[in-house]
């Protein structure tokens, strides 16, 4: 019971200072590929760099204290991050801070949800997503996760539009008008940084020297070169009142945002105070305020896009007065000033503009200050509104999560020879986000790449993730300030590299392979995701009601085949193996549970086989595929039977599980049957049948010389 409630004390047993050893060096090395990732991941899920650190931080160590596997790199995962980001952008504004709130409370709901799941004892339920369908969006998920870098690559700003595919338009327009050189180059270099050490040596940790050198580069070259100026330095044709122009539509969008909050707050009200009674013509109202202030701010939003891009796309050369800065449009230079040739851009995110403070844009983006420290830790604030609304993110993002990470865990074990337990694991990636949501962490999974590098290092326990979540802590108490200078482009360069690998063409013809309509499922999840993103829900839900439609519908419509013999000297399917039948005798195998969704299917077949056999004198059902039967099952079989002997013909059965013999005997329809007629197999029933129909009968001739039940006879 102990080891049930704390499965790390299983690690001390027998434990040697050489697995020590090894578990001290995976976990360093581990770190020095999570720390940079963790960054780049922490901005895939729209959240400042330094964000991904915090998740780098306790959930490591809590997964492997209270998981199952001993090996699984768990924290910010590709997937999980855009999912997340996906998610809450319709809530708030990506880096904002109700949208970092919004964040780690979905963390905490992931949590809750795992952690249930695992002490219910629920880790079947990831079985409900087939194969083909996460395949199909794992492969959408990474093309839409790299090509969402394409703009820090190209150091180019754009407004996410409604699908990723028209932002990606948007972005392809922004480079065309300018991309900035020296961001392309840091991040091609990172690229092939990362590429030719993977191949000289899959165990250099590419991803960190990558960063190292960029960073150390940036820092002396002067990557990112910033200006401060107030809107009078800015020589530009109405340039103030554009800018004027953006604060008053981000200011209206802030006020309309208020409003709208406030009189859901009164509606959520008057919902309790006149609860029982249906939507009365207050409520009414008020739903129909909130629909007038949601088209204002969807105005508001769509005339402040306007203002940005104008303002983005303004192109500027600095003139040098002093210490200060004069910025007049590209070529457009005064006579008698001289300009510096280089390009210059207003930096405009989604907040209004300090126009005292104007910045230009002279060199690439870098990551910036990273608060030095360990984060708060303050239980996040979660009501039932919140949880409800999260809810419904929260179980894709958790069953997609813990099937990436028993996936990887799986993998590993078949290695080790570990034993999983799924139920444990889902206990210990809940702990996880439950427990990093109180240290700032946003929702976190099992890491493919990084279970990979820390099995290579010679992990033996979790020891080696303690020590992970150990090294991060050091990184964030003091070495945050080297960080500073890390060029955007290098974190874009590691998310795609990281990607990569989640790309798998083969798992469609492998779908394909095995069943037509599992390629076709994987295909469209696939086009759905890609289409819809960044709602990448609506690639899983359709993949999933497709898999589901196919279930229900092949368990409607179970093989219910007409045996004859095989040359194997077996009965097997006459209509699949072409052979001759008995016109006589029929022998019917069903295949499948017998119960109220496929009870009437049997009664059509048996009916078809009747109407094909007019001479047809014994129906045998092998009964060896069914494995249950409910009451509705029990109905019909009793009804069947008792329309073949009403016709005058004879029934038989052969091969009844006893779980179904159970259920006849409760309902008194073996007696109705008749014991003489329950057969233990195939063969005997076969011989016996034969017997009676072919020579104690009144056929011509005593019926079938040679009996395809009980000769090969192939259809001529």
């Amino acid at each position: 019971m102990i080891f049930k409630f704390f499965p790390f004390l299983l690690w001390f047993k027998g434990y040697k200072i050489g697995e020590f050893k090894l578990d001290l060096v995976a976990g360093v090395t581990v770190a020095l590929v999570l720390i940079p990732q963790s960054m780049a991941y922490a901005q895939l899920a729209g959240l400042p760099a330094y964000y991904g650190l915090y998740a780098a931080f306790l959930p490591p160590m809590v997964a492997a204290l209270f998981g199952s596997s001993r090996q699984l790199g768990t924290g910010p995962v590709a997937v999980v991050s855009l999912m997340s980001a996906a998610s809450l952008e319709p809530l708030a504004t990506a880096g904002s801070p109700e949208f970092i709130a919004y964040s780690i409370v979905l963390a905490l709901v992931v949590g809750i949800f795992q952690f249930s799941l695992g002490v219910l004892r629920l880790g079947m339920v990831v079985n409900f997503l087939s194969h083909p369908v996460i395949n199909g969006f794992t492969n959408a998920a990474a093309i839409i996760i790299a090509s969402s870098q394409f703009s820090k690559f190209f150091g180019v700003y754009v407004d996410k539009a409604p699908h990723h595919y028209e932002t990606m338009v948007r972005v392809a327009q922004a480079a065309m008008d300018y991309t900035h050189l020296p961001t392309l180059l840091y991040g091609i270099a990172a690229v092939a940084i990362m590429v030719v050490l993977r191949r000289i040596n899959p165990r250099i940790p590419n991803v960190l020297i990558a960063v190292m050198i960029t960073t150390v580069i940036s820092y002396f070259t002067g990557f990112n070169n910033d200006s401060y100026v107030p809107v009078g330095a800015v020589h530009s044709p109405g340039i103030e009142e554009t800018m004027t122009n953006f604060n008053h539509a981000v200011g209206e969008i802030n006020s309309l945002g208020q409003k709208r909050a406030d009189t859901g707050k009164e509606l959520d009200i008057l919902k309790k105070e006149e609860s029982g009674h249906g939507p009365s013509i207050n409520q009414i109202k008020v739903k129909s305020s909130i629909d007038i202030l949601t088209a204002e701010m969807e105005g508001a939003k769509h005339h402040a896009h306007e203002l940005r891009y104008e303002l983005r796309h303004l192109k500027f050369e600095a003139v040098q007065n002093g210490e200060q800065f004069s910025f007049y449009p590209k070529g457009q230079v005064p006579p008698g000033l001289e300009g510096d040739g280089g390009t210059w851009r207003i930096k405009v995110k989604n907040s209004a503009l300090d126009l005292d403070k104007i910045t230009m844009m002279g060199g690439g983006a870098i990551v910036g200050k990273i608060p030095e420290g360990l984060p708060q830790f303050t239980v996040p604030e979660l009501n039932a509104k919140s949880f409800l609304k999260l809810l419904p993110t929260a179980i894709i993002i958790s069953l997609l999560g813990f099937m990436e990470a028993i996936a990887i865990a799986k993998a590993m074990a078949a290695k080790t020879g570990q034993k999983l337990d799924p139920n444990q694991e889902l206990i210990g990636q809940g702990l996880a986000n439950i427990l990093g949501s109180i240290g700032s962490s946003y929702a976190v999974s099992g890491s493919f790449s990084r279970s990979a590098v820390n099995l290579q290092a010679g992990a033996v326990s979790g020891i080696s993730s303690v020590v992970t979540s150990l090294m991060v802590v050091i990184t964030l108490l003091f070495f945050t300030p080297l960080l500073y200078h890390l060029p955007q482009a290098t974190l874009a360069a590691v998310i795609m590299m990281a990607v990569i690998g989640l790309i798998n063409t083969h798992g469609f013809v492998h779908a394909w392979k095995a069943q037509r309509y599992d390629g076709i499922i994987s295909v469209i999840s696939f086009l759905v995701t890609l289409y819809f993103a960044p709602h990448l829900d609506k690639g899983i839900m359709v993949g999933f009601f497709l898999s589901m439609g196919v279930f229900l519908y092949k368990s409607m419509r179970p093989v219910v085949a007409k045996l004859s013999m095989h040359e194997d000297k077996v009965l097997k399917s006459s209509e699949h193996y072409r052979l001759k039948g008995c016109r006589h005798i029929s022998v019917v195998r069903f295949d499948g549970a017998l119960f109220f969704a496929n009870a009437s299917y049997l009664d059509e077949q048996v009916a078809k086989f009747r109407t094909e056999q007019p001479d047809l004198r014994y129906i045998l059902l092998d009964a060896k595929g069914i494995n249950d039967m409910d009451a509705s099952g029990e109905e019909a079989l009793a009804m069947l039977v008792e329309r073949v002997r009403s016709a005058g013909l004879g029934f038989a059965m052969c091969g009844v599980k006893g779980q179904v013999m159970a259920v006849m005997d409760r309902t008194h329809l073996s007696e109705k049957i008749g014991m003489e007629n329950m057969y233990p197999d195939t063969k005997s029933a076969v011989a016996d049948i034969v017997t009676k129909v072919h020579t104690d009968s009144d056929l011509p001739e005593g019926g079938c010389k040679r009996c395809p039940l009980t000769q090969y006879i192939p259809v001529s």
